[in-house]
């Protein structure tokens, strides 16, 4: 039993001597749509897809440690690995060489059907990684992919290449901190620009002279609104409202400080439904969630 134990602390949100991603408190709420769409995408789809991937390109070292209270909780990788129904395959890519080796350790001790179980590790930058995933990913595959950078890493190019794949759906983190802290010296230049990179285009920098102009007043809506206009061109479907909450959940700093907004893209109406449910907050909201997942079973 103690080996047990001590091999378990691995994956358990608990102190394993190995070291953290340092993390905001606010990072937990992100990574909860994330549990709870993996929960529910997975419950449903399992039986239906026997081959099921899940893609992490900015991993981690797989546990994070809130710099408030230093409480530890799991990173989006082992969130995703240790969810009740798991994927079939999995890749990691970070560009940190140490956060690979440390995720490495940390999934070596998760056995469960281990043998009908592929994880697979890149080391490197994301941007330049994906196309050698997307070419070893199975045909008969249905993929989610999680897009979480720290700031604008994340090229649309990158995007791109992923939704070259017909059965690929994507949570991506949009943020919009990190953008409007950029574009004011970002604006101005002629040549490319990381937020040009970001979009794909130029059309951001007509959004934000606009505002400055103050002759637009929404500037996060506009811009969330050109990222999404350029996923639709890729053949993904627009997100239905069912309420006026939306379905871009916002996370906020302690401070109440707008950090960035998740976005979901997937091209069948069934993956938008699931994250329209995840996304929609009622009194009670747990039990509404965990009843969804009764209904799958």
């Amino acid at each position: 039993m103690g080996e047990v134990m001590t091999e378990q602390r691995y994956l358990d949100p608990i102190l394993d001597g190995l070291p953290y991603r340092d993390s905001g408190s606010w990072a937990r709420d992100k990574l909860d749509y994330l549990e709870r769409y993996i929960s529910l995408f997975e419950t449903a789809m399992r039986n239906k897809w026997p081959k099921r991937s899940f893609i992490d390109l900015f991993a981690g070292p797989g546990k994070c440690q809130d710099r408030d209270n230093e409480e530890v909780f799991l990173g989006s990788p082992l969130i995703a690995l240790t969810t009740k129904y798991p994927f079939t395959s999995y890749w990691f890519v970070d560009n940190d060489q140490q956060y690979i080796d440390v995720l490495k350790t940390r999934c070596s001790h998760f056995d469960d059907q281990i043998d009908q179980i592929e994880i697979n590790f890149i080391h490197g930058d994301c941007n330049t990684t994906v196309g050698k995933i997307v070419e070893q990913l199975s045909p008969s595959s249905l993929n989610l992919a999680f897009l979480d950078p720290e700031g604008l890493e994340l090229k649309w190019s990158t995007v791109e290449t992923l939704a070259k794949v017909k059965r690929m759906d994507l949570i991506i983190n949009f943020s919009q901190s990190g953008l409007k802290r950029v574009m004011p010296n970002e604006c101005d230049k002629t040549s490319e620009t990381i937020i040009d990179e970001f979009f794909g285009c130029r059309k951001w920098r007509n959004i934000y002279q606009d505002y400055i102009r103050r002759e637009e007043q929404f500037l996060t809506f506009k811009l969330l609104d050109l990222y999404k206009s350029r996923l639709y061109s890729l053949g993904y479907k627009e997100v239905r409202r069912y309420d006026s909450i939306g379905n871009e959940p916002l996370i906020s700093s302690n401070r109440n400080l707008p950090l960035y907004r998740m976005l979901f893209a997937s091209k069948h109406p069934l993956g938008n439904d699931f994250w329209s449910k995840i996304t929609k907050r009622e009194l009670g909201g747990q039990t509404s969630f965990l009843n969804q997942i009764q209904d799958c079973e």
